[in-house]
């Protein structure tokens, strides 16, 4: 029997009984739909947040309280106030850290705000006049406050979007006094929606000079961050090697295995990130897969009743003179046809409904959130459709080619 003529005997099996074939394909349907979403979304969801990291440039560094955990028992290194002035003071002498172009201390903090009887819970963060640069923040009126404002301690800030509807409606904010802890706090600028991307998200926010933030607000005298830039990109290594040596002798540590610092770069944290997002993805992938096990189990029952139903058919075939290596490679064609049709079928659903989902973020949640159809989940979907037919119709069609043609006659 040649390969074209096996190949049509075949599609006549799976075309006889659509219905049948149609509901047999339905779990590895739903398998490859789910891996090509999960694919999809992942791969969108890491190049969002790559993008906003990379977006606050690839000169700038991280300071953060604390050592990096390595385990469990290092949680509480996270809640460190290690981080003090100090520590600043050291960084922006210029001959412990040359290549350091600016610093920002940063304080965050939760509170209410309140403009008459209007009240909002808002995210408190405190910083220099550099947070305009290193965020890109453009305000959609007003202007950010400046250097002396921090100097002085002033009770000038800017509010995000949310803030600025949820306590004045439609009244305009530039201007006003907000209450914060029972001091009036004066508006000299209002962001625009989403003004900070979808990492660094400033539409609850209340920027203040960290001065004022440590002084009237949270009451620490402690950072949660120093975010520094350095000079050029070439000099971000340096600097960060430099920052760890200046901050151990500002701290009196010897062993670098003590820091109670860690100095991340956009780099680094990109890195980081990127492994987390990839390993979730797998991680959804192979949950999604098990829809593949049972959709293959499914196969094989099917086609374990459709060689019963086909004895005659079988015996009537061997009688005319096909092999059993003829009847064997009928059925396992069959399986493996079912499989990959239904592996097409779920590259093409999966990534339409991924695509439905990329555009419903993109313009109606104003999310920058790309399409990208993932080739390796179409390729690892046709692949694993056609090993699934392989395994689970082997079975089936190794029993239908061991049938004798004169006890499938017989067959009623």
């Amino acid at each position: 029997m040649t390969y074209k003529h096996l190949f049509k005997t075949s599609l006549t099996g799976l075309t006889t009984n659509r219905s049948r074939s149609s509901l047999t394909i339905l779990g590895i349907v739903i398998g490859i739909t789910a891996i090509m979403l999960v694919m999809s979304l992942g791969a969108g969801a890491q190049n969002l947040i790559l993008g906003e990291v990379q977006g606050l440039g690839t000169n700038t560094i991280a300071v953060i309280p604390g050592r990096e955990p390595t385990g469990p028992s290092d949680v509480s290194a996270l809640y460190s106030d290690s981080l003090k002035l100090k520590d600043v003071v050291a960084l922006e002498n210029k001959a412990n850290v040359p290549g350091l172009a600016s610093i920002m201390p940063t304080v965050f903090g939760a509170s209410g705000a309140s403009y008459g009887s209007n009240d909002y819970q808002v995210t408190i963060f405190g910083a220099t006049d550099h947070i305009a640069d290193i965020f890109d923040l453009v305000p959609a009126e007003g202007q950010f406050f400046d250097a002396s404002d921090v100097a002085s301690m002033s009770s000038n800030v800017v509010i995000g979007a949310d803030v600025a509807t949820h306590l004045f409606d439609t009244a305009d904010p530039l201007g006003q006094n907000i209450k914060i802890k029972g001091r009036n706090f004066r508006i000299v600028a209002v962001l625009p929606k989403s003004g900070g991307g979808s990492l660094f998200n400033f539409d609850a926010d209340v920027i203040m000079p960290y001065t004022t933030a440590q002084t009237y607000v949270t009451g620490q005298k402690y950072f949660n961050r120093i975010i520094i830039q350095a000079i050029n990109d070439a000099a971000v290594a340096v600097t960060a090697d430099d920052i760890a040596l200046t901050l151990r002798e500002s701290h009196n540590i010897t062993d670098p295995t003590k820091d109670d610092f860690t100095v991340q770069t956009q780099q680094d944290l990109a890195n980081r990130l990127g492994t987390i997002t990839s390993a979730l993805t797998w991680f959804l992938v192979a949950v999604a897969s098990i829809a593949l096990f049972v959709g293959g189990v499914g196969i094989m029952n099917i086609m374990l009743v459709s060689v019963t139903e086909r004895t005659r058919e079988i015996g009537l075939r061997k009688a005319l003179g096909a092999k059993d290596r003829d009847i064997l490679l009928q059925f396992l064609l069959e399986a493996i046809l079912l499989t990959v049709i239904g592996g097409v079928v779920g590259i093409i659903l999966g990534a339409g409904l991924a695509f439905v989902i990329a555009y419903a973020l993109s313009h109606f949640l104003a999310i920058n959130w790309a399409f990208v159809f993932p080739w390796s989940g179409a390729v690892l979907g046709i692949s694993v459709s056609a090993a699934i037919g392989l395994i689970f119709g082997g079975y089936p069609a190794r029993q239908a080619s061991k049938k004798s043609p004169i006890e499938a006659l017989r067959y009623e």
